[in-house]
């Protein structure tokens, strides 16, 4: 059982520049041909594909920044959801990016370590065992983030929902999500208010741009 799927999810939930809209077909034939991808989730990352691939690039780029870059309930820095800018944050990447040096990794990107799409590259490049159980470990915050997205209702909720699968836990019901359309600025004071989180559950774990 391959994790290379792992990298193919790192790259949909990257920025949608050109080179990403040039990968489009290769990710989907990945994501069909994968053991890892049931097919419920299977559909739903395709609709993302396709949806990338016939939308504007600036229109693209416009949506991502909108999701993932005003709000902290959106944010794709894990350790933002566990710590927010408290000092602990900063031990955790440190932590984490020496998980990455241990294993043979050097960052090669300016997104910090905890960065998501970082943080599946590497996973991307481990044993299906450890892919799922730092998965796991972060369940938590996946879940969080799928909810978030859902109720967006966008389709880079795909990406998460497949995630929460290899992790063994069940994907998030749209059904019971109901949509939210505040402003980035109201998303944040909520993730403020009520805190998804109590103890950390991911400790010591990063990820790396390879």
């Amino acid at each position: 059982m391959t994790t290379i799927v792992l990298k193919a999810f790192s790259a949909l939930l990257s920025y949608p520049n050109e080179e990403l809209r040039a990968a489009l077909p290769e990710l989907a034939d990945v994501i069909r041909t994968s053991p890892l991808v049931a097919p419920r989730e299977q559909h739903g990352l395709l609709e993302l594909i396709d949806e990338l691939s016939r939308s504007d690039v600036l229109a693209a780029e416009e949506n991502y920044v909108d999701l993932f870059d005003r709000g902290r309930a959106l944010s794709l820095n894990l350790f933002e959801h566990l710590h927010g800018e408290s000092r602990d944050r900063g031990t955790a990447m440190v932590d984490l990016k020496r998980l990455y040096e241990t294993a043979g990794f050097e960052l090669a990107t300016r997104e910090l370590p905890d960065y998501l799409p970082v943080v599946l590259e590497y996973l991307s490049r481990r044993k299906p065992g450890e892919a799922k159980d730092l998965l796991t470990d972060c369940t938590q915050i996946l879940q969080s983030i799928a909810t978030a997205l859902i109720a967006r209702r966008t389709n880079y909720a795909a990406v998460l929902q497949a995630l929460l699968v290899i992790a063994g836990e069940q994907p998030i019901s749209a059904a019971d999500v109901p949509i939210r359309s505040e402003s980035a600025e109201s998303l944040d004071q909520n993730w403020i208010e009520q805190p998804a989180f109590g103890k950390p559950t991911m400790h010591g774990r990063q990820s790396d741009a390879i």
